[in-house]
């Protein structure tokens, strides 16, 4: 796969297959296109002018660039959460709520999924009725990771979903993440800069530069929980 957009080419020759139920860590420098390639697995590019894309990007066999594939049913199988939230000017009950009222669940599995996501990612039931606006980086983090963790997708794409916090909140928000993908089977890919966060949290590790991929190995020092 190659990715431009306009004249630059900004993903060069991708050529790789991510297993399922694993946790696969991206790194690499800044602008090497770690961000890119994510955004790519749920064709949020697709918002990009001038964005083209070259060769497959296959989700069990399916082509999500031209085999008729449903971009608002692509989302909900790959859900993404962006390195800087943005909540909705709702409580934060709402915010989570906002991906399963969509999908057109009833209120009582909209209801049950919300309170098992945000249980997983730590944020109390007396906090799901404040508005996100009161919440420190770190919790506005948490809430777009429950958010998507309602819609139960297939794959779970968080861009730095730690940046920004001190050693503790990191560590604490990575285990979150990781129960949950021990907990469900769910396919993890995120992207960090802390080998030491890596070597702890994820079974692969694919090290961008440049546009391409430069290193894609297991990760050996990983031990399940």
């Amino acid at each position: 796969m190659d990715l431009y957009y306009g004249s630059f080419h900004a993903l060069k020759n991708i050529n790789i297959d991510i297993p399922e139920k694993e946790i696969t860590a991206f790194i690499g420098p800044s602008g090497c296109g770690k961000s890119t390639f994510l955004k790519s697995l749920n064709r949020m590019n697709d918002l990009v002018e001038g964005c083209r894309i070259s060769g497959d990007i296959k989700l069990d066999g399916v082509d999500i660039y031209k085999d008729k594939m449903d971009v608002n049913v692509l989302r909900k199988r790959v859900g993404m959460v962006f390195q800087k939230p943005n909540p909705f000017p709702m409580s934060i009950y709402d915010n989570i709520a906002y991906g399963p009222r969509n999908m057109g669940l009833d209120e009582a599995e909209v209801q049950r999924r919300v309170r098992e996501a945000a249980a997983f990612v730590g944020l109390s039931d007396e906090l799901l009725e404040k508005s996100p606006f009161e919440l420190s980086g770190g919790q506005k983090r948490r809430v777009a990771i429950a958010g998507v963790m309602a819609m139960h997708p297939r794959v779970l794409v968080l861009d730095e979903p730690a940046a920004g916090l001190d050693p503790e909140g990191r560590d604490t928000i990575l285990s979150q993440i990781r129960d949950y993908h021990e907990k469900t089977g769910i396919t993890v890919l995120l992207v960090s800069h802390s080998m030491e966060d890596i070597a702890k949290y994820a079974n692969r590790v694919l090290v961008m530069h440049r546009a391409k991929i430069a290193m894609y190995d297991t990760c050996l020092l990983y031990t399940s929980p």
